[in-house]
């Protein structure tokens, strides 16, 4: 029998975090968003509020929506805040070691019968499960960025998942009105396993000299109809992220094809991490994005 979700709690309240927020507090449940400073909750409920706003001037929802929705938003700077949460979903930095010491924190505090969840977009779902007290209430909900306009979830589980968390995940999911792919609990997934080794390749390309930032992302947008080009997405995606994946993919499947392109080590080194540092393969410090390379 599916556990019956009403209360979620989200843990980290950036770029991915207040995106899950924002769709299953429109989705209709309550929602608990948890980060390490109540600074960091009221900037989250500030984008929340701007990203609904825009909703309702685009007659995507109604100002009612965007009322009710709000209301069902609370911030938590402790993870005790999470204790009666059905489902709690971990949107933290991808760092194995980061995620594994807050689910061992996390579950201290959490009900008996509640489903823990990964955001994460590459890291093995059984092996993190495994730094729980619950592998079988365990699952990966991978959700695609930004969260508000993608249409697709990810589910991901783990060798010890039961039924009825895949089955209470997949009506969640489904009440946010959003697709479902199953993968299997394989480095990336789906989604990454596809397109961060098209971004990497994307990198090499700067890297030895084939063309400039502006030539490779015109040439897959006018090229290959892609609405943003790899450098510029990858920016967007953040490149320490990137760079993450890709490490992942790499040690994970044992394959040179997935070796990170040195370039992308050295943006990350550097701290151009892309958007979220006003510098990546663009320099967006002026009125316009300017490539660095």
């Amino acid at each position: 029998m599916a556990v019956a979700i009403k209360k979620v709690g989200v843990i980290g309240s950036g770029q991915m975090g207040n995106g899950i927020a924002h769709v299953a507090a429109l989705g209709g449940f309550d929602v608990v968003l948890n980060d390490i400073s109540a600074d960091r909750t009221k900037s989250a409920m500030a984008t929340i509020n701007g990203n609904l706003s825009r909703q309702v001037a685009k007659k995507i929802i109604t100002e009612e929506a965007r009322k009710q929705a709000l209301s069902r938003i609370t911030g938590a700077d402790r993870l005790e805040g999470l204790a009666d949460c059905d489902l709690v979903i971990e949107t933290a930095v991808e760092k194995e070691e980061v995620k594994r010491k807050i689910f061992h924190d996390l579950c201290a505090v959490l009900k008996p019968e509640a489903i823990v969840a990964s955001n994460t977009s590459s890291i093995s779902i059984t092996r993190l499960a495994a730094s729980t007290d619950r592998p079988e209430r365990f699952i990966g909900i991978h959700f695609m960025n930004p969260v508000p306009l993608m249409e697709l979830v990810e589910l991901i589980r783990g060798i010890a998942t039961d039924d009825a968390t895949f089955e209470a995940a997949k009506t969640f999911v489904a009440k946010l009105g959003k697709q479902i792919a199953v993968s299997e609990d394989f480095p990336a997934f789906i989604v990454n396993r596809i397109l961060l080794p098209m971004i990497n390749e994307a990198i090499y390309t700067l890297y030895e000299g084939v063309g400039n930032v502006e030539a490779i992302d015109a040439a897959m947008k006018l090229g290959a109809h892609h609405p943003m080009g790899p450098l510029e997405l990858a920016d967007f995606i953040g490149l320490d992220t990137c760079l993450s994946i890709m490490q992942v993919l790499h040690e994970g499947l044992a394959d040179s094809k997935y070796r990170p392109c040195p370039l992308l080590v050295k943006y990350v080194e550097a701290g151009w991490l892309g958007r979220k540092t006003s510098r990546g393969f663009y320099d967006y410090r002026g009125d316009k994005p300017v490539p660095t390379r």
